[in-house]
């Protein structure tokens, strides 16, 4: 068998379980999730289907795939039916760009189904292609909520991926390539890279919230103002899609969050004095870092509320995109002038920044939270155009 076909089944492989391992994570995401907001809540949650409910996701499955696949008909029927599989296809295609161990650490062959020494460049743009899934999505449906809900994601997007991208620009920097292999090598050399980029990891971490059109960033599916946004005329399996991608965006979001930030695959090196090699195990600290990003993800979903959308926009563009700026302004000046001092001023530079906007946030909120202005009639006794 020739050499190259080989290699192509090998990658070929790798693939099909990257993929079948995202979509049996989304479905017990969703399961993980339904639990663990009833516990914050001081609910029960599913656990009738199985086992203290572990079939539900396979209740979930069943019910998508029978049930009634709804046509519309004012849709446009192709776009309306590729809208879903852009969305999931595109979710899919970015975690594979993700080193999970060494070389040759997965049985002989590469933990990764795709290495490009432009890797970050290639997974922002993926992720970027994703909203073309749900504005689509939105404007085939031929109902003016689902269109509504397509605008806001795409303005959503818009604003903060450039906030995402400036984030890190700064850690580029420090690297020197915008391969994840070297950012990970990086990082074990010198430490996560949290440590010296901690405004972009914050800057970066809110952003990924509004890729991922989560909690408090769900403006393009607010259920009390356009009932379900983008997905209100979607049902049965095209529906199950869309949820797909959201919750594959959210595990590849965490996984990058994890990989730029804290080592990626790398785990404590002092646990190697224990158990020799255990800092280099592949998939185990990665999969591991993931689970806690998921946490926090669901975390926030019981805790915060939905912002407005006046404020989402303010918020992206006059607070979030300013600090990404500063944050890579400030590190390409040290490097050029000041980096005999060594790495920890950056640090200190990027802790006392965070402090201080927190200590400063009763200061700043005005910028994404002016409040409203009432417009009175000649009488003053009511707003204009009613209640």
């Amino acid at each position: 068998m020739p050499h190259w076909l080989v290699e192509f089944i090998i990658v070929l492989l790798k693939a099909v379980g990257v993929a079948f391992a995202l979509l049996t994570t989304f479905a017990y995401m969703t399961l993980v999730e339904r639990r663990l907001l009833a516990r914050m809540q001081i609910r029960i949650g599913p656990n009738r289907v199985g086992p203290s409910g572990l079939l539900q996701p396979l209740a979930d499955a069943i019910k998508s795939i029978f049930k009634e696949d709804l046509r519309i008909t004012m849709s446009d029927k192709l776009v309306y039916t590729l809208a879903p599989l852009i969305a999931i296809t595109c979710a899919l295609s970015t975690f594979g760009g993700l080193p999970a161990g060494p070389p040759n650490s997965f049985f002989g062959a590469n933990p990764w189904v795709y290495s490009l020494d432009v890797g970050v460049l290639v997974l922002l743009a993926l992720t970027s292609m994703g909203v073309y899934g749900i504005f689509l999505g939105g404007w085939a449906s031929g109902s003016k909520y689902p269109l509504l809900g397509g605008l806001r994601s795409a303005a959503q997007i818009i604003s903060y991926e450039l906030g995402m991208g400036l984030s890190l620009l700064g850690l580029l920097m420090l690297v020197g390539s915008t391969s994840f292999r070297a950012i990970v090598g990086w990082q074990g050399d010198h430490g996560p890279l949290v440590l010296f980029q901690l405004l972009g990891f914050v800057t970066f971490f809110v952003s990924s919230f509004a890729e991922t059109n989560r909690t408090p960033f769900d403006l393009p599916e607010a259920e009390q103002e356009l009932v379900a946004g983008y997905l209100t005329e979607y049902s049965a399996i095209k529906w199950a899609l869309f949820q797909m991608a959201e919750y594959v965006n959210m595990i590849t979001a965490s996984a990058l969050m994890a990989t730029l930030f804290f080592g990626g695959y790398k785990g404590p090196q002092f646990l190697d004095a224990v158990i020799p090699g255990i800092s280099e195990w592949p998939f185990i600290w990665l999969i591991l870092k993931i689970a806690v990003f998921l946490f926090i993800f669901i975390w926030a979903r019981a805790t915060l509320p939905r912002l407005r959308y006046d404020q989402l926009m303010r918020f992206g563009w006059k607070l979030l995109f300013p600090l990404a700026l500063f944050n890579t302004m400030f590190t390409a000046f040290y490097l050029a002038y000041l980096k005999g001092l060594g790495l920890w001023p950056l640090g200190v530079v990027g802790l006392v920044s965070v402090v201080v906007l927190i200590a400063a946030s009763d200061r700043v909120r005005p910028l994404w939270n002016r409040p409203g202005v009432r417009v009175l009639d000649e009488q003053g006794s009511k707003p204009i155009g009613g209640d």
